[in-house]
């Protein structure tokens, strides 16, 4: 029997054999392995698209604490105008399921946050701006 599986964008064509009842599964001869076929359709765009870059790299030139990790922003635990002291958590990040607390690397006053709770980050990205 052929069947036709979807993975990640790329179709592909198989052949199933169809054991019976009485067979044992542990004795079926393995699966040919199976690539793309030339003609393979590329994967299908993300629901949401990306933020677009901005025209220099992230953060140059800027002060403030910049991303670690590429990741989602879980919390944002400052504002513009709060004073912040050296190690004080300012904002919390997910990455490969992990959170990390991300804190200031200096004693200053908060002159803007340009992300937001549910934002993707890129590594260098700004998270918080001091004045």
């Amino acid at each position: 029997m052929k069947l036709k599986i979807t993975v990640h964008g790329v179709a592909y064509e198989v052949d199933v054999e169809v054991l019976d009842a009485e067979q044992d599964f542990l004795q079926a001869s393995p699966l040919p392995a199976v690539s793309a076929p030339a003609s393979a359709a590329p994967m299908a765009a993300p629901a949401t698209p990306p933020r677009p870059m901005p025209a220099t790299a992230p953060g140059a030139g800027v002060d403030g604490v910049l991303s670690p990790i590429a990741g989602t922003v879980l919390q944002i635990k400052c504002k513009p105008g709060d004073e912040v002291k050296n190690g004080q958590e300012l904002v919390v990040i997910e990455a490969m399921k992990m959170e990390t607390a991300i804190a200031a690397s200096r004693d200053g006053k908060v002159k803007a946050v340009p992300v937001a709770a549910g934002d993707s980050v890129r590594e260098s990205e700004l998270l918080v701006e001091f004045e």
